[in-house]
């Protein structure tokens, strides 16, 4: 009977380790990846959705149709008695902390929102798109014209009116969704060139930064400096923290809830601590790529001949651990943060946040005095005509004057498209509205006249700017139509 051969041991670090991991997956399979039934007909299949670029836009749109859904249902009393909702919190005399549902939804998950998009604006400064100042210099060009507009239209529209309480609103066309502008842009697929693509989110985040020094400046009710001072002590503690290497995320945690409670009782929204706090965040990573290299090569060395020894199993535990911990440090805290965070802002914090306050009743509303009213018009005029009446002819003027040049194959038409494509304001805009009508005494009809005029303004400019850019060439076409001009033969599929 012939013997048969035991497996070959591996020899070395690397398969050392393959081994290990398949070992212990074959031991600790998890639920997620095993074979049942809900795991592989719907777990697995919706993190594959959370993966594709259009999947953000998808999950807010549904989350605000839902909201409207249910504020016009026979069920209406309990959407806006849910929001309504008030968690108090009292401890002896000292603290006392009582907000609706709606107002931690705004000012404490939107926070975490808003740390995400300032960690977006520290990358994009630092490493991206507009880290010099020539590659800046359109994107942000195009941004403050996108800006200017649409807030002029409205001034327009509410002033001719008489202005009132009404006027409060001007900041809500200003801003840019970029989760619905980056789901519409991968719908187009090679009929937009990455060069368009990165030119508008490149516009999107100015359109942050700008929509943030709004909220900031002219959204702030009233200050307490007592409180803005602590906020602007614990800020300070962390940026030094990070200068002198103190890695803990459980020190920072507890920062960060600090300077949000302080920007909270000063007066500032809170949600500007989350933006702070994101442009103090770190880019670099601690180790260098050559030292990530050095230690790594190091602990592998130590690993493989771990392997010998009596007590294997805890030493080899102890080098996969220490190996995991270099490689954590060897990326970004910035990379780090905006990979763990992104998922729950998108998917979680974002929709919650529509479903809060995109809930519009339309029962009892006269909807042809709302469609006409000053404030619906200025900010549907101000998204779908504004938006890219301001940033064509502010990157029109940046390119004649030569401060800065087109994305390669991106020509005006396009860059119409891409206007009309920014003109989709919904997260910040409905975001803007709640601060812009909440000391007013008709407040919450100016907040419905405007909400209607996001959801016209940005349907209608999102529309548009599809089917201009979708009646673009797309690459193979562009270089079959050169080759015509130049007589070469064009290939046939």
């Amino acid at each position: 009977m012939p013997l048969t051969r035991a497996p070959k041991a591996p020899t070395t670090p690397v398969a050392i380790l393959e081994e290990i991991v398949h070992t212990e997956e074959r031991i600790h399979r998890t639920w997620l990846h095993s074979d049942r039934y809900v795991p592989r007909r719907f777990v697995r299949p919706a993190l594959a959705f959370m993966e594709t670029e259009s999947a953000g836009g998808i999950v807010l749109l549904a989350a605000a149709l839902l909201a409207i859904l249910w504020a016009n249902s026979p069920w209406w009393h309990g959407y806006f008695s849910l929001w309504e909702t008030h968690l108090t919190i009292e401890l002896g005399g000292w603290f006392h902390f009582s907000h609706s549902l709606k107002d931690i939804v705004n000012d404490g998950l939107m926070a975490i929102f808003f740390f995400v998009v300032g960690l977006e604006i520290k990358r994009e400064l630092v490493v991206g798109e507009l880290n010099e100042p020539k590659k800046a210099a359109l994107p942000a060009m195009a941004a403050l014209g996108g800006m200017i507009v649409p807030a002029l239209i409205y001034v327009a529209f509410v002033g001719s009116n008489g202005g009132g309480d009404a006027m409060a609103g001007w900041g809500i066309p200003m801003a840019t969704d970029i989760a619905f502008s980056v789901g519409i842009l991968a719908l187009l697929g090679s009929r937009i060139s990455l060069g368009a693509k990165l030119f508008l989110l490149a516009l999107a985040i100015v359109d942050d930064l700008g929509a943030i020094a709004v909220i900031a400046i002219f959204y702030t009710e009233s200050l307490e400096f007592g409180w803005l001072l602590a906020a602007a002590a614990g800020l300070v503690v962390t940026a030094v923290a990070a200068r002198v290497g103190i890695r803990s995320l459980l020190f920072y945690g507890v920062i960060a809830v600090g300077v949000w409670f302080a920007v909270l009782e000063s007066g500032v929204h809170a949600t500007i601590a989350g933006v702070a706090l994101g442009l103090l965040t770190p880019v670099h990573a601690l180790y260098s790529d050559e030292e990530f290299r050095r230690k790594a090569r190091w602990i592998l060395e130590r690993f493989e001949m771990s392997a010998a020894a009596p007590d294997a199993r805890s030493r080899l535990d102890s080098d996969a651990l220490q190996l995991a911990a270099v490689a954590t440090e060897s990326v970004p805290p910035l990379r780090r943060l905006e990979h763990r965070l992104h998922g729950w802002s998108s998917f979680a914090i974002v929709p919650i946040f529509a479903l809060a306050n995109a809930g519009v009743r339309f029962v009892g509303l006269d909807l042809g005095e709302v469609a006409t009213s000053p404030v619906t018009l200025g900010v549907a005029v101000g998204l779908m005509v504004g938006k890219p009446v301001g940033i064509a002819t502010a990157t029109w003027l940046a390119v004649r004057s030569g401060l800065g040049e087109l994305p390669r194959r991106t020509d005006f038409r396009r860059v119409v498209g891409l206007g009309f494509i920014a003109g989709i304001g919904f997260t910040v805009s409905l975001f803007i509205t709640e601060l812009a009508f909440r000391g007013s005494e008709i407040g919450e009809l100016l907040g419905d006249e405007a909400k209607i005029g996001i959801f016209a303004g940005s349907i209608v400019a999102g529309v548009v700017g599809y089917l201009l850019l979708r009646s673009a060439k797309t690459v193979e076409e562009e270089l079959d139509a050169a080759r015509e001009a130049v007589g070469a033969p064009v290939p046939t599929p």
